[in-house]
């Protein structure tokens, strides 16, 4: 079941291969690991993913790719999870770590105005990036471990349940 609904979404490596901004990864795209769909590829896929996600650092898509050639995960969905944390969801997400962070920290939490210009990040985020980031970390090992134990046991799950109805089929009996 997991396998069958999570192939509708995921692109296929031929895909991959063929589209023009990819071309240039070559053999590295080609190794058939980092496209199967099994309890291992897909929960690591999930743990990267979720874990860059909260992640506060640019080009998290690049990251979520490295991290997942590198553990031979599943790229497709590592890198499609990071999208998690996107320009809408950046504002609460980071602001739900910080506040985490310094109350990890035991700091107060600053009243902060975000701005995106050098001044503002010179002024304010040399000020807030320790809680930024422990509360970040924190939250993101939390989310990739929680999603990858609950990839793990639905996948296991779903293949008990796949052999005690195939089990059962085999017991009846045949109607001639």
């Amino acid at each position: 079941m997991p396998k069958k609904f999570l192939k509708r979404f995921v692109p296929s490596q031929q895909f991959i291969k063929d589209h023009p901004s990819l071309r240039f990864l070559g053999p590295v795209v080609g190794d058939p690991n980092l496209f199967h769909l099994n309890r291992y590829s897909v929960s690591m896929a999930f743990l990267v993913g979720m874990f860059l996600a909260f992640f506060p650092m640019p080009a998290q898509m690049i990251a979520a790719a490295i991290i997942a050639l590198w553990v031979r995960c599943n790229l497709p969905i590592a890198i499609a999870l990071v999208w998690i944390s996107n320009p809408v969801t950046i504002p609460p997400i980071f602001f739900a770590t910080y506040s985490l962070g310094a109350w990890i920290l035991d700091t107060p939490a600053m009243n902060i105005n975000v701005t995106l210009s050098w001044e503002w990040i010179n002024g304010e985020l040399t000020r807030i990036w320790k809680p930024l980031l422990i509360g970040s970390i924190i939250t993101g090992l939390f989310c990739g471990v929680t999603s990858y134990t609950i990839i793990n046991i639905i996948w296991r799950w779903q293949v008990i349940r796949q052999w005690k109805k195939r089990k059962s089929k085999r017991k009846q009996p045949k109607i001639k």
